[in-house]
């Protein structure tokens, strides 16, 4: 099923799952698959890292459990940036054979060490391959807080509608810690016609080191009772752990009275983290 029909229906609750590490069994990651879909999630979607074949194999071994196994959609990521047309039409084919209906189209992150390749250089070329080439549901990102490679707001909104326009049938936003943003980033969309469903994406933050790699990675903003938190807390693990859950449900809270279409969470691959957050919104997620 695609993705993007959800949104007609109800307001779409979905995770966000990785592959194990090099260094760690692969079966770790399917028995976090088995307690998240006890959740009853809309979707799960599965990432694609750094590790080229390896990586690629995994995400479709695990988009394909989650869809054949457990009969819950599954998302499977695909960056182009250090992909040929050939290598992206050989992966449909895969993710066509296993009954995967949606992709998440990334550029990807860019390695200084790495040359990239020359088929793709930005998502919207992805987007308008995989629409050109296939029939899969499109998934694009979006940035409350703007793209942190993009010269201006403006001009983050422009590309944004590009993908859109593309062929992208729906939006999944990076994390965010303050929903202002977002709620600014919803009408900037809408007043630039970018009518498709945006999901909400959310992370609960657990730890210091968690929060520091994903400023560095994503430049996002960090609010000051958010801040408080961290410092009250930060050498407190278990306490750290639950007021980053409660930060995270004020979040959503806030965004399902605000009329979000849906929520992403971004679960680090903790169903305990996931099973928290969805006892205490279950019952809004649902209005």
């Amino acid at each position: 099923m695609r993705t993007s029909e959800l949104f007609k229906k109800k307001r779409v609750f979905s995770f966000e799952i990785f592959p194990p590490k090099r260094t760690a069994p692969v079966q770790t990651i399917y028995d976090t698959v088995e307690e998240l879909v006890d959740l009853k999630p809309d979707f799960i979607s599965v990432t694609y890292g750094a590790g080229g074949s390896e990586t690629s194999r995994h995400t479709l071994e695990i988009a394909s459990f989650i869809k054949n196994e457990h009969s819950i959609e599954s998302v499977a990521h695909l960056p182009c940036i250090y992909l040929s047309k050939d290598e992206v039409l050989e992966m449909m084919e895969e993710f066509r054979k296993n009954n995967i209906e949606n992709i998440l189209a990334l550029r990807g992150d860019i390695n200084p060490d790495l040359p990239p390749k020359k088929d793709f250089k930005y998502a919207s070329d992805l987007v308008s391959f995989i629409k050109e080439n296939g029939d899969f549901n499109i998934i694009a990102a979006c940035y409350p807080e703007g793209h942190r490679e993009c010269g201006s707001i403006v001009e983050d909104i422009r590309n944004l509608k590009t993908k859109v326009d593309a062929g992208a049938d729906q939006l999944i936003t990076q994390l965010f810690f303050d929903n202002e943003y977002f709620y600014s980033f919803r009408e900037r969309a809408a007043i630039a016609g970018i009518n498709v469903p945006i999901q909400a994406g959310i992370m609960p933050v657990v730890n210091k080191k968690q929060i520091e790699r994903m400023v560095t990675l994503c430049g996002v903003d960090l609010p000051k009772k958010f801040l408080a938190m961290m410092q009250r807390y930060e050498h407190n693990p278990e306490a750290m752990r639950d007021a980053g859950i409660a930060y995270a449900v004020d979040q959503i809270v806030d965004l399902v009275a605000q009329g979000v279409d849906g929520i992403h969470l971004y679960t680090m691959n903790n169903p305990y983290i996931a099973h928290r957050i969805y006892e205490a919104t279950k019952t809004l997620l649902a209005t």
